[in-house]
């Protein structure tokens, strides 16, 4: 199948300790994040990045912030803040495309399908943050508009809950992604498979 790689907002919103959505074990996702990229561009396979960034009028937020009927006064993502910029250890190939996106799916309000589709690609492979929202979401829309769908947990970050850790939260979604929405594998298993194509 024609594979590309999705790295889903990879931002400094989820790396920097002072952030209120740091995520504990963001370094090392970054470097499985990199693996991945390395490898796809090795492979002269297209490499997407998605960053998610809102105008600081907040004109387009929509219902992100306003889920129990309730809008918050601010809001994170502001186009211009340094919290929106690419963690600055994350590998940026040349001729990767951008997409900018103000949902939690990369697929909507996006270009993101057309440019797949206009590279005729089957399967996407989604690592990024967040695990349980942007990533999750990513897979879910990909499977529904018929994309084979490689999801990487390990390549994936989220701050967790108060009642999931970080890890618990990775095995809780993978296990619900694994049971009808795509493949999931860590990133040793995505690479060593990769590997042998």
């Amino acid at each position: 199948m024609n594979t590309a790689l999705l790295v889903i907002d990879a931002q400094n919103v989820y790396t920097n300790r002072e952030s209120d959505l740091f995520c504990k074990d963001s370094a090392r996702t970054i470097e499985r994040i990199n693996s991945l990229i390395d490898a796809f561009q090795r492979a002269s396979k297209p490499i997407f990045f998605i960053r998610h960034i809102h105008k600081r009028d907040g004109s387009d937020l929509g219902r992100m912030f306003d889920f129990t009927g309730e809008p918050e006064e601010d809001f994170n993502f502001k186009e211009g803040d340094e919290e929106v910029e690419y963690d600055p250890r994350l590998a940026k190939p040349r001729g990767a495309t951008e997409v900018r996106k103000n949902r939690y799916s990369a697929f909507a309000g996006t270009m993101l399908e057309n440019s797949l589709r206009e590279k005729k690609i089957d399967r996407v492979v989604i690592c990024g943050f967040m695990t349980n929202f942007c990533c999750e979401s990513t897979a879910r829309y990909a499977h529904d508009v018929d994309f084979h769908v490689d999801f990487i947990p390990d390549a994936t970050g989220t701050p967790g809950t108060e009642n999931y850790s970080e890890s618990e939260l990775r095995k809780t979604v993978a296990d619900s992604i694994a049971g009808g929405i795509g493949r999931v594998r860590s990133t040793k298993q995505f690479l060593k498979q990769w590997d042998r194509t």
